[in-house]
C-alpha cells in the first residue's frame, strides 16, 4: 500500500509512524485509518523493527475523529445509523488494539494538541513523550459521545479512577505539567528534539531480546485484570518459550565465555 496520510520510516531498527493531516490537526478519518492499519501491521510483522515511535506532522498530535467523517454519520439513514457506528467503531479499535498489543515498545512523541481519540491513542502506546506545546483532552463529552478510543481503559491505569472520571466528565485541556504531574506523560522534550530523543529512547528500550520483550510485555498487559496465580502461570509458559529462544542461548553463551576468561 502507498502512504498519503501516513508517513512511515524505519532507521536503527526503529520505525517511526508519523500522522500526516497537518492541515487537519491529524484528524483520523477513515483513509487515513486503513492506511493506519496497514503501516501497524506491517511494522508488528516486521523482525527487522524493534521498536515503534507514534508522532504527528505539524502543530498537532491527533485532533480526533475526523468531523466529516461525523456528519456523514448524523446525515446518513436512520436505519443504518447503528450499524454503521458499529463496523466504524470494530476500525477504531482495532487500531488500539494493534497500538496495544504491538510486540515491542511503543512510544507516542506528542507534539501538540491529542485531543479525544488523539489522547486515547497516545496512551494505547507503552509511553509518552511530550514537548512544550502538548496538551491532552478527553472531550468526547462536548460531542455528546463517550471515549471510544480505550481512554476508559487506559486513563484510570494512568491517573487513577477519580481523576479519569473528572477528566472525562469535564472534557478539560490538560497542558504538559499537569500531565507530567498526573502520569498521563512519561518524560518531557524540547519540541526541536522531541521525535530524535523518542527515536534513541525505543533504541534503549528495545536492545534486549525480543521475545522476551514481546512476551513480558503481553504478561504486564493484563496484569490489572489477572490473579497472581495467573500471572505466574503465564509466566512459566513465557519463560519456557524464552529458554528454548536463540537470544537466551546467545546470550548465555557469551556470560559463559566472558566468565572463563576470567578464570
Amino acid at each position: 500500500m502507498n502512504y498519503e496520510l501516513i508517513l512511515l520510516n524505519v532507521a536503527d531498527a526503529v520505525a517511526t509512524l508519523t500522522l500526516n493531516r497537518p492541515d487537519k490537526r491529524n484528524a483520523m478519518s477513515d483513509d487515513m485509518r486503513t492506511e493506519f492499519i496497514d503501516a501497524l501491521e506491517r511494522v508488528a510483522a516486521d523482525k527487522a523493527i524493534k521498536a515503534l515511535v507514534l508522532t504527528g506532522a505539524g502543530k498537532g498530535f491527533c485532533a480526533g475523529g475526523d468531523i466529516a467523517g461525523m456528519q456523514r454519520r448524523m446525515n446518513a439513514p436512520a436505519g443504518e445509523v447503528g450499524f454503521n457506528g458499529w463496523q466504524r467503531q470494530q476500525r477504531v479499535h482495532h487500531v488500539q488494539a494493534l497500538l496495544h498489543t504491538m510486540p515491542k515498545p511503543v512510544i507516542a512523541a506528542v507534539n501538540g494538541a491529542a485531543s479525544g481519540l488523539g489522547a486515547d491513542t497516545a496512551l494505547a502506546c507503552d509511553f509518552v513523550i511530550a514537548s512544550e506545546w502538548a496538551s491532552f483532552a478527553w472531550s468526547y463529552v462536548l460531542r455528546g459521545i463517550i471515549p471510544d478510543g480505550g481512554g476508559m481503559y487506559f486513563l484510570p491505569r494512568r491517573v487513577g479512577l477519580a481523576k479519569a472520571k473528572e477528566l472525562i466528565f469535564t472534557g478539560r485541556q490538560v497542558k504538559l505539567p499537569e500531565a507530567l504531574a498526573l502520569g498521563i506523560v512519561d518524560r518531557q522534550a524540547s519540541a526541536e528534539t522531541l521525535v530524535a530523543d523518542a527515536q534513541a529512547w525505543a533504541r534503549e528500550l528495545s536492545s534486549a531480546s525480543s521475545t522476551a520483550l514481546a512476551l513480558t510485555k503481553t504478561i504486564l498487559n493484563q496484569s490489572f485484570e489477572l490473579s497472581s496465580h495467573d500471572v505466574f502461570a503465564q509466566g512459566s509458559q513465557a519463560q519456557g518459550i524464552c529458554y528454548t529462544s536463540s537470544e537466551h542461548r546467545a546470550s548465555v553463551e557469551a556470560f559463559l565465555a566472558k566468565t572463563a576468561g576470567k578464570e
